[in-house]
């Protein structure tokens, strides 16, 4: 799911565990988060909103959440930031983070 700022509050209106991806497409190291981000999207579907915020295009969410480096990922449930990862690493980082959400 692609997050913007005239998304952004209804994607947390939803009763579930939201994870975002902040990246951008000249970002390395975000191309190669970006296939593992969208496995969990999969794997996650109707438990968990995972979605991807380009900075670029979202500069407003990016500068709310202090995004400083990319990729960095944010783990917010009932609105609140309750984790997040900055930099590449694996699927099971990820995985975990987000399951302590459901």
């Amino acid at each position: 799911m692609v997050v913007t700022n005239d998304n952004f509050e209804a994607v947390l209106a939803q009763d579930k565990p939201v994870m975002l991806d902040f990246w951008a497409t000249w970002c390395g190291p975000c191309q190669r988060v970006s296939p593992i981000i969208e496995e969990l999207a999969n794997e996650y579907e109707g438990r968990a909103i995972v979605g991807k915020v380009d900075v670029e295009e979202a500069d407003d969410l990016a500068f709310k959440y202090g995004i400083r480096n990319i990729p960095t990922v944010l783990f917010i449930k009932d609105g609140e930031v309750k984790d997040k990862i900055v930099g590449a690493t694996v699927k099971s980082a990820y995985e975990e983070k987000l399951k302590a959400l459901l």
